[in-house]
């Protein structure tokens, strides 16, 4: 099933997993396309306790089931992703490596931001 946007809230918190259920981390929060107001990216946190980071991964073709998001990219590209501090913000000059990483266009250059935060 695909998911409704007016439900991401409910996400946070939850498992991501790869297509074959290897665990990514956990949900933190939802980006979302500034133009299609659709969700883009989550952040997942990933990483040891102590040295956590936020990952971005996209959410095109994702399903969410009761206790997880399955996203459509395997968990070793997911955990290589640009990322953040878990307190951190994305800077715009950041947005388009996010996007290059995982072979999607972003924005082109110039343009105005593409990723919010909900």
């Amino acid at each position: 099933m695909g998911f409704e946007a007016e439900n991401i809230r409910d996400w946070q918190g939850k498992n991501v997993v790869d297509p074959a259920g290897g665990k990514i981390g956990e949900l933190e929060a939802i980006y979302v396309d500034t133009v299609s107001d659709q969700p883009a990216f989550a952040t997942v946190i990933v990483g040891m306790i102590g040295r956590r980071r936020l990952a971005f991964v996209p959410l095109a073709g994702a399903t969410v089931a009761p206790d997880h998001v399955r996203v459509t990219v395997a968990k070793d590209l997911a955990k290589h992703a640009p990322s953040i501090d878990t307190d951190g913000e994305l800077a715009a000059e950041d947005e388009p490596a996010i996007f290059e990483h995982y072979g999607l266009a972003a924005a082109s250059p110039g343009a105005a931001r593409r990723l919010a935060r909900r």
